[in-house]
């Protein structure tokens, strides 16, 4: 058996080009066709065998079984880039016009291939199955579901782990805590019927404009008075369309937003409460109004056992100045669907360097992060399934 934090060392190199490889090629969701090859070749290389999501063409699961019988831990990478014109200057940038990894997807898949290779250098003593799940589609909010969907890897696991590199956390920490770490994301359309006039005859129509505006400033009462300053809760209204001359009253507009909670009632409770204002804001008015809701992806909670195991990983893999907690966040991940149905853990991998330039917010044009670090994570992932098969035999 190898030592893994000797490896982090020997792999560094290894992992940092294969994510400077991965940044020059991006692709988008759902079309990560040569990046999945790319990977696939790679683990013919290690002698790892795969099953290829060959109904999309994109996506696929590693699989390392140990020469030891025990249970199953599945880590997981996402794939795909963004639609953004990069602007970072770097020698390794984007070679494909208008998409760049603009988010570290390319990082994760670097990570997910250095824990393979650690793993593949301790297969003598991994005490079961270790499944390498590479992920489309994550900025869509639709790769998990499918990826659910794909092949039996998730009935056969017993735990999941993943990460995701993180900008607002110095390079080189981790934060691996238990409870909710990323918030719901849900997305809703409000359409609203009134009756168009003409703009000097206001009194003959009803202007869907003024409901617009009116259901935008109460809908906004939700989180001031209707949700508990002890619980955290958006909701952004980030579109209205209603008309395009100026002399008309406009009889019909469409409203666009996002509700984001870590806590799966309360975003069931600010449902009911917009209906409520949808319907009878509108009807104040003379209007009738239809409001469209969709649940995109689950809040992302950490189980408590999962955490507490990868808090020892992370101290006595890297040490303990590197395990750190961080305030949760509002943005969503569909990481989360995994661990609806497992225990699991997701972790924040710091990358914020500004010697290096990585100081930018991730889908930021000119987002970056310290590569060197990459295989401290790895080296995460690996020995976190090595460690949960063990204790769990």
């Amino acid at each position: 058996m190898k030592d893994i934090k000797v490896l982090i060392e020997d792999y560094k190199d290894y992992v940092r080009n294969l994510r400077r490889d991965f940044h020059q090629y991006p692709e988008l969701s759902n079309k990560e066709f040569e990046t999945t090859k790319r990977i696939a070749k790679e683990l013919d290389v290690l002698g790892i065998e795969y099953q290829l999501d060959t109904n999309r063409h994109t996506g696929l699961v590693g699989i390392i079984k140990g020469n030891k019988p025990g249970k199953t831990v599945a880590l997981r990478a996402d794939i795909d880039g963004l639609p953004v014109e990069e602007r970072t200057g770097l020698d390794f940038a984007s070679k494909n016009p208008g998409t760049m990894h603009a988010c570290g997807h390319d990082g994760h898949m670097a990570i997910l291939l250095g824990a393979a290779r650690m793993l593949m250098d301790n297969r003598d003593q991994l005490e079961g199955t270790v499944y390498l799940v590479f992920q489309p589609a994550e900025e869509t909010g639709l790769g998990a579901p499918d990826m659910l969907a794909f092949g039996d890897w998730y009935q056969k696991t017993d735990t999941v782990f993943g990460g995701h590199v993180w900008s607002g956390l110095d390079a080189g920490l981790v934060s691996v805590e238990a409870g909710p770490r990323m918030a719901s994301s849900d997305v809703f359309d409000i359409h609203i019927q009134g009756k168009q006039a003409h703009g000097a005859q206001p009194q003959t129509g009803v202007d869907a404009l003024v409901v617009a505006a009116a259901m935008v400033m109460n809908l906004q009462t939700i989180v001031s008075r209707n949700i508990s300053a002890l619980d955290s809760a958006v909701l952004t209204i980030g579109s209205i369309q209603s008309g395009s001359e100026w002399n008309i009253v406009n009889g019909e507009a469409t409203m666009k937003g996002t509700v984001r909670t870590f806590d799966k009632a309360k975003r069931d409770e600010i449902i009911e409460h917009m209906k409520r204002i949808v319907e009878h804001t509108a009807l104040a008015y003379g209007a009738t109004a239809r409001l469209d809701y969709k649940k995109c992806v689950p809040p992302t909670i950490n189980e408590e056992t999962s955490s507490a195991l990868a808090e020892r990983v992370v101290v006595e893999t890297l040490g303990a100045d590197k395990l750190v907690k961080m305030q949760k966040v509002m943005a969503g991940e569909d990481f989360a669907n995994f661990l609806e149905g497992k225990p699991g853990c997701f972790a924040f991998i710091g990358v914020r360097n500004p010697d290096c330039g990585a100081l930018y917010d991730h889908h930021n044009n000119k987002f970056n992060m310290d590569d060197s670090v990459l295989s401290a994570a790895s080296a995460v992932y690996a020995q976190y399934a090595i460690q949960w098969l063990r204790e769990h035999k």
